[in-house]
């Protein structure tokens, strides 16, 4: 079953670099997001039963964490390729229509380097997500940036090109300090005459170690190794996950995507980016240096939190205030995650329902592109009576991403705070309520306008929405109001392990 999840998406890229048939293309990117869903929720509920599935020898063995954001990065790959097909459609339509596509002669290429490159892009994240072999994971997220940088250049417009360089710069130096952090890891474990166990799960191995060697008392010469790696571990990956100040690729990268990559982006890529960390994160916890490791996690939270309210507020690019958004919720992951205890459920929880809900409001802004043609929140004026579909389900996303019960958001968010109040980190606390009170009325600003305003005069009333641009955000919101009502038992059991390996 693992090999299929990996080998499927890109046997089925490859294959696509060959068809001529649109709509074979289309056919087969939905059938890969069926299958590799349906696998990915088989391989979660084994996973959340205690089993161990692995396969290619030990190199693909999710355990709780992977498996969770494997399921998150297939749901959200089913609803972006659901609504792909429409959006895909109607870009032929209009290019053969015209005879041109984005100022250029209209050809099948871009949509055919389009398809293959989704299809790498979600074998890149099953194996980021399904592998405990740091040097895979690290090729896995350097895959990701590789098979997603042209579907940001999708549009082949000057912008779109400087938004994929800068991603392709930023994220690449990231990457190679990660992989410096790989190498001190080793460094720190290494002592003369000692033979290392030998396997694939490389995060086991060392944290078996770590404790071995910490309950002996000969440790304290090792730790400096371990701290450096940790550090450019998180420098490293905290660039692709989006903290701040290592966030400057991210609202142009999310801004010239298509609106269903950028969803991708920020539900799924910024939690692949986020597992390296937590990888490290593992490894410092068994080495008694979790103090070290979770404090970094809470500066960056907190330095992420402060810096995307104030991008956020007066912000006029709703794209790229969603970006800025990604960045606050990747803040409230590292701090949950860094404090330790029960805050690390509501984390884990959190990552759940910011996944579906960045990816739903990222394809509802597809929606009101193709609508209204502008990015400026201040053109944009009258959903409610242009796209009464699109405005509601606007309208219940905004309220999902800043927190308002009755969402699963609200809930991980007070979960978080109630392990921040545990603690008695009042002031931890008080700049956190802080951050979310100015981004709760910074993003309410252009939400509200955008759905209340008066109707453009030269725009007509209602139009037909397509169920292909609706019913996949439609489903996104209903999961993400139904984890706020009800959590089944065995997602809490899921998320219960998933805490428990990272200090939770």
């Amino acid at each position: 079953m693992l090999e299929v999840l990996f080998f499927l998406p890109l046997g089925t890229g490859l294959l696509m670099l060959g068809l001529p048939s649109r709509a074979l293309r289309r056919c087969l990117l939905l059938l890969v997001a069926v299958t590799h869903l349906a696998l990915s929720l088989l391989t979660l509920l084994a996973v959340g039963r205690g089993e161990t599935p692995a396969a290619l020898g030990g190199l693909l063995a999710p355990d709780a964490v992977g498996a969770l954001f494997l399921g998150l990065a297939s749901t959200l790959f089913a609803a972006a390729s659901w609504y792909g097909v429409g959006y895909l459609r109607d870009e032929a339509l209009k290019g053969e229509r015209t005879g041109f596509q984005d100022g250029r002669p209209f050809t099948n290429a871009p949509e055919r380097r389009f398809t293959a490159c989704l299809c790498f892009f979600l074998s890149a994240m099953t194996l980021v997500t399904t592998t405990r072999h740091l040097g895979a994971l690290w090729m896995g997220i350097e895959g990701t940036t590789l098979a997603s940088a042209p579907l940001i250049y999708f549009h082949r417009h000057q912008q779109s090109l400087e938004a994929t360089w800068k991603y392709l710069i930023i994220c690449s130096v990231g990457i190679a300090l990660a992989l410096i952090g790989n190498l001190l890891l080793s460094i720190g474990f290494y002592r003369p005459g000692l033979v290392l166990e030998e396997g694939l799960d490389q995060v086991g191995i060392f944290v078996n170690m770590a404790r071995a060697v910490r309950e002996s008392g000969f440790y304290g010469v090792q730790s400096p190794w371990l701290q450096a790696a940790f550090i450019f571990l998180l420098v490293g990956y905290g660039t692709k996950m989006g903290l701040a100040p290592l966030h400057n690729w991210l609202p142009d990268a999310h801004s010239q995507a298509p609106s269903l990559v950028s969803g991708l982006l920020s539900g799924a890529l910024l939690n692949c980016a986020l597992l390296g960390i937590l990888r490290g994160h593992q490894i410092m916890l068994a080495a008694g240096l979790g103090d070290f490791s979770g404090g970094l996690l809470v500066f960056f939270g907190l330095l992420s939190l402060f810096t995307a309210a104030i991008f956020i507020v007066g912000q006029g690019h709703y794209k790229r205030l969603l970006a800025y958004s990604s960045v606050e919720h990747m803040g409230i992951l590292a701090l949950g995650i860094g404090l330790g205890g029960s805050a690390v459920f509501g984390a884990m929880f959190h990552a759940v329902g910011h996944s579906l809900t960045k990816c739903m409001l990222f394809l509802l802004a597809g929606n009101i592109l193709t609508r209204y043609h502008t990015l400026s929140s201040y053109d944009v004026r009258g959903l409610r009576w242009t796209m009464p579909m699109t405005g509601a389900l606007w309208t219940a996303g905004f309220l999902a991403i800043v927190g308002s019960p009755p969402f699963g958001l609200f809930v991980s968010e007070f979960l978080i705070l109630k392990g921040i109040l545990s603690q008695g980190r009042w002031l931890v606390a008080a700049c956190y309520l802080l951050a979310l009170a100015v981004i709760f009325v910074g993003m309410s600003v252009p939400v509200l306008r955008m759905v209340q305003g008066t109707r453009p005069r030269d725009m007509q009333r209602a139009e037909p929405e397509s169920a292909c641009s609706v019913l996949p955000p439609l489903c996104l919101g209903l999961l993400v109001l139904c984890l706020g009502l009800y959590t089944p038992a065995w997602l809490e059991n899921l998320l219960t392990r998933a805490a428990a390996l990272i200090g939770g």
